[in-house]
């Protein structure tokens, strides 16, 4: 009986390492658009994880992704109406994009275009925001972002085609020209 109850401790632990592997980065860049603070994204993903670790694997397998991006958000989201404030996030932090392939001349071209981007991103309602920044950021489906929002999968659609035509209306072509509509599906 030991033996079964250490191979299912070391599974669950397993089980969480590796979420922890294949998440982790992608839920700080999620919180970070929450609180606009790089440190208090990953004290919200550290505990999005130890709830991960409390809970019943077999409760979240099938739904791994979808559970810890809600989980993430409901945390941010926690911490924004405990704070009651939000704290800007300085442009620099979110332009850097850390590359030794590039030239400097790429690297402040692709910094540039990564504020247009955030600034445009910017100037959206936060719903529109928050959706188009899961769909093409986290690279989650319409299903999935229903789930961590708790909007419609139509609410989730419209969102995108609404927030995708305003960016169009006020970003270069250029750094559009590749997210439409028929590619957010």
């Amino acid at each position: 009986m030991a033996d079964v109850e250490e191979d299912m401790t070391t599974t669950h632990e397993e089980f969480v390492k590796q979420a922890l592997r294949d998440y982790e980065s992608p839920l700080i860049g999620y919180a970070v658009t929450f609180l606009r603070d790089v440190e208090r994204a990953r004290d919200v993903v550290q505990d999005t994880f130890i709830r991960l670790y409390q809970q019943d694997v077999e409760k979240v397998r099938g739904g791994l992704k979808t559970w810890l991006f809600t989980v993430c958000r409901n945390r941010a989201l926690d911490v924004i109406r405990k704070e009651k404030r939000v704290v800007a996030l300085k442009e620099d932090e979110m332009a850097q994009v850390p590359s030794t392939r590039r030239t400097p001349a790429e690297r402040a071209d692709l910094e540039e275009r990564v504020a247009q981007m955030r600034s445009g991103l910017e100037r959206l309602s936060e719903n529109q925001r928050e959706v188009i920044l899961l769909k093409f950021e986290q690279g989650l489906s319409y299903q999935e972002i229903s789930e961590v929002t708790g909007l419609s999968d139509g609410n989730v659609g419209f969102l995108i085609h609404t927030g995708l035509k305003r960016l169009r209306g006020f970003l270069p072509d250029d750094l559009i020209e590749n997210i439409t509509p028929q590619t957010a599906q």
